[in-house]
């Protein structure tokens, strides 16, 4: 689930949204997927959290600025970890929301 909201303190300018973030096609066990895309949110300044599947997969929630989240779905879905294969990216449930549930991003097992 992709989450997209202000942080504390800013300016309500952009439009803020929720929506859902699955990597179906992402190989991401034993790439260091995770810690790749925790370190690119929090450079990016986003909020949130992310982890593997069961499946294989990755799940999880970003908020922050729209063009911060946008940035981030970006990177998601073209850069991922060097090692990484992303084949198809799927944001989904995307609405708007009033304040980060979020203080920063992490990883979740």
């Amino acid at each position: 689930m992709l989450v997209c909201r202000h942080k504390p303190g800013e300016r309500n300018t952009t439009r803020i949204s929720k929506n859902g973030l699955q990597l179906p096609g992402a190989a991401s066990h034993g790439v260091c997927f995770r810690m790749y895309t925790e370190d690119e949110a929090r450079k990016i300044g986003v909020v949130g959290w992310v982890k593997n599947t069961s499946k294989g997969t990755v799940t999880g929630q970003v908020q922050g600025p729209e063009e911060k989240v946008n940035s981030m779905k970006s990177w998601l879905s073209k850069v991922g970890s060097p090692s990484s294969r992303i084949d198809r990216t799927n944001f989904s449930n995307e609405k708007s929301i009033s304040k980060l549930e979020y203080s920063n991003f992490s990883i979740r097992y």
